[in-house]
């Protein structure tokens, strides 16, 4: 448009020929600086875009492993509250173990009582034992009495003679039994005092009570000391609890942070792209025109080639646009199958194979659908996974992928003449290349099927 209203007032002037043609002569020094100008800021304005793709890659890695910090608090805060519960459940039950010791205590006490009674009782047995062998002994004395009057009574004390020896024998067997039970008693008795004594010992120094309160005394100290562990435990806890929280908090604000400076350098990115796109779109001659030129070449070739292979019924449209995108068991990344993939292993390589040609800065030159889905990759990248090995899976073999990323999605569904964007490239393993992508729609029947995209580098 400009160059266009300088043309017109010069036609219409009165100046002499002569003039003219030295104006004209002045004007196309002119022309040629401003083209030499739009040329050295296209240039200026891609080295602006490679730092900002840079700063954004940058950032994304950053974001990345502030994510990862943030779910590791996440998990960490979890971790810490279950931590937490755990310690008051330790309290409680040092807290109830503490009681039953108590408990225990004071019903071996009872015990300690009830065996005082049962000491009482055999004292009852004893004596009444020894009442027994009392009268035992008086009974045989009265026996041997009686034996002696019935061997001078003669045959007629006979009969009660053998009454008197029988008396007499069964007051010594029951004298016997008496003393055995008296003599089991007193060994009873001093056994079941000493049990007593142990029992009942509860108070005075550790020294002065009996073994079996000792041990509960030494079970009640290790019971209060774990409840102090599990207290002193649960403060810290609590501690890392609420640092843990002001550590995430940190995180969310870092996370905020690195999203204003990520849209920042989006801005330039998207600015950078901007500015070189109207350059080239003006008519100047830039340094990316013919990679420009290349990409809306193989697109316009790579639609002819599908609509003739819809025309000749090699294809449906159907099947065509078909996203119902079915993984490939076991790969990793993960690859899909779609109704077109054996239509663009025919068809698509003789186009973006011969692009690599052009320039040695080219580094792919590949066909995707609408939603970033590359059907067909170039050779070299196309090569069988290798199982287990993602790095290498990565780098090598990106057919059959979705590569659903800003970059990949933009060239896929833009439907401007070309789009020219910069961002940098993930090869696996962390390594990175800074790339330049230029992208032309790919249309079927007036349908907007996918983009081709050209990378190349700087």
């Amino acid at each position: 448009m400009f160059f266009g209203s300088k043309r017109q007032s010069a036609t219409r002037s009165s100046v002499p020929i002569a003039h003219h043609e030295s104006t004209a002569g002045a004007a196309a020094p002119s022309t040629q600086a401003l083209t030499q100008l739009l040329g050295s800021l296209s240039r200026s304005v891609s080295h602006v875009g490679r730092d900002a793709a840079e700063v954004r890659g940058v950032l994304d890695d950053t974001q990345k492993v502030v994510d990862a910090q943030a779910q590791a608090m996440a998990a960490l805060s979890g971790e810490l509250g279950q931590v937490r519960q755990a310690q008051q459940g330790i309290s409680r039950a040092s807290e109830q173990s503490r009681q039953a010791v108590q408990r225990a205590r004071q019903a071996l006490s009872g015990v300690g009582d009830e065996v005082g009674g049962i000491v009482q009782t055999l004292h009852e047995v004893a004596d009444a034992a020894s009442d027994i062998s009392k009268i035992a002994l008086q009974t045989r004395l009265v026996a041997f009495n009686a034996s002696v009057e019935a061997k001078r009574a003669g045959e007629a004390g006979l009969g009660f003679g053998v009454v008197a020896d029988a008396v007499k024998d069964l007051a010594g067997k029951v004298d016997g039994s008496s003393k055995a039970i008296m003599s089991t008693l007193s060994a009873l008795d001093a056994r079941i005092e000493r049990f007593s004594i142990e029992l009942r010992s509860a108070s005075g120094g550790l020294a002065q009570q009996s073994a079996i309160h000792q041990a509960f005394a030494a079970v009640e100290q290790d019971v209060l000391h774990i409840a102090d562990a599990a207290r002193q435990s649960e403060q810290i806890s609590a501690s890392l609890g609420a640092r843990a929280d002001e550590l995430a908090a940190d995180i969310q604000q870092a996370r905020g942070s690195l999203q204003v400076a990520t849209a920042c350098s989006d801005r330039f990115l998207k600015l950078s792209e901007e500015l070189i796109e109207q350059i080239a779109g003006s008519g100047v001659e830039v340094e990316d025109a013919r990679f420009i030129a290349a990409a809306q070449q193989a697109a316009t070739r790579i639609s002819a080639l599908l609509e003739e292979a819809v025309a000749r019924r090699q294809i449906s449209m159907a099947q065509l646009f078909d996203e119902r995108y079915r993984p490939l068991a076991g790969s990793d990344p993960a690859q899909h199958l779609t109704d077109f993939v054996e239509l663009t292993d025919r068809l698509f390589p003789a186009v973006q194979e011969p692009v690599l040609q052009l320039d040695d800065k080219i580094v792919f030159c590949i066909a995707v659908d609408r939603n970033g889905y590359v059907p067909t990759h170039n050779k070299k990248y196309c090569q069988p996974q290798r199982p287990g090995d993602v790095v290498w899976n990565s780098a090598n073999s990106r057919y059959r992928r979705i590569f659903n990323d800003r970059t990949g999605l933009a060239s896929a569904r833009n439907q401007r003449p070309f789009l020219l964007q910069t961002y940098r490239r993930d090869m696996g393993g962390g390594r990175f290349v800074l790339l330049k992508e230029a992208s032309a729609p790919i249309t079927v029947q007036g349908r907007h099927w996918g983009g081709l995209r050209l990378a190349f580098g700087f």
